[in-house]
């Protein structure tokens, strides 16, 4: 089995979501799809920018999930 990482970026102030980004490098393992949720998160929000995510207050969550090898 192979590992998707999946991000999620929403306002918290709206509530509203972007669709579901799916990485396109499958991960061997659940940490090394963990590590890389955090790390793609935090460099989204810094290239985001503090003014944009707390206009909008902007929160990037992440899923790491098995997929099946084809």
């Amino acid at each position: 089995m192979k590992i998707v990482l999946i991000l999620y970026m929403c306002s918290m102030s709206t509530g509203a979501c972007l669709p579901p980004y799916e990485w396109p490098i499958h991960f061997e393992d659940a940490y090394s799809c963990s590590i890389a949720g955090y790390k793609e998160a935090g460099n989204k929000l810094k290239e985001i920018g503090p003014e944009e995510v707390n206009k909008y207050k902007i929160s990037i969550t992440f899923a790491c999930r098995e997929i099946s090898e084809t």
